[in-house]
């Protein structure tokens, strides 16, 4: 489930800011027309976004190994508030909480908390950083656009400069009228397909920056692991 979080936040954190994405050479000319398309899109879905005070994103996941021919999913919740890169992940089986300083994970099975301090740095995974990280790292391209559902839909992939990285690709689904990120898919070198579906995304839901924080009273028996 750790992997679940972390390739989340991947997910979140891979595509809003168009300062300076946009890192590898193209030497076809219509692909640098299809980069130029690809900004223009992010640059809408960004706008949107950084208007926002709080998003809520409900959503799936689902592992596809292709090695043993298998698939896993999981549903969870994701609150984010821009604003001191606070977040909550409500997954069946964990929460995940932060303030921007301090990382609740709470385990609930095990009736059990780990607090850490946030990590900081260039290699930090944040899901705060929603729709951020994109900018640095990445090269895109805009694919195509297609009728998903009744709605029209724009594909966008994402490859990380650094070819060491496990995940080589992230294919972005984003809807064309609502400028909103309707699916992602990460490729692994390993065969593995990591697809990220959001069923309902609200805009500024009502809460408090106590709801980005561990309020061990409303979790009686919770035993607390302070990693500080």
């Amino acid at each position: 489930m750790n992997k679940v979080i972390l390739l989340l936040a991947f997910f979140l954190g891979g595509f809003l800011s168009t300062a300076d994405a946009q890192k590898g050479k193209k030497n076809n000319p219509s692909d640098k027309i299809a980069d130029k398309k690809a900004k223009d899109i992010l640059a809408g879905v960004s706008k949107k976004y950084k208007s926002y005070n709080v998003i809520k994103a409900e959503f799936t996941f689902t592992l596809e190994n292709t090695a043993e021919k298998t698939t896993d999913s999981y549903t969870g919740i994701l609150f984010v508030k821009p604003s001191g890169n606070k977040y909550k992940i409500d997954l069946n089986k964990q929460e995940i909480i932060s303030d921007g300083k301090s990382t609740w994970t709470y385990l609930k099975d095990a009736k059990e908390v780990q607090v850490n301090v946030v990590e900081t740095g260039d290699d930090a995974i944040n899901p705060a950083q929603i729709f951020t990280i994109y900018e640095k790292g990445y090269s895109y391209i805009f694919v195509e656009e297609k009728n998903i559902k009744g709605k029209m839909c724009q594909v966008i992939e994402l490859t990380p400069t650094n070819k060491t990285k496990n995940i080589f690709k992230a294919r972005l689904i984003i809807d064309k009228t609502l400028k909103q990120l309707v699916e992602i898919k990460l490729f692994e070198k390993n065969g593995n397909r990591y697809n990220y579906s959001v069923k309902n995304m609200t805009a500024n839901p009502k809460v408090d920056d106590q709801f980005f924080t561990f309020d061990k009273k409303k979790y009686p028996g919770v035993d607390v692991i302070d990693l500080r």
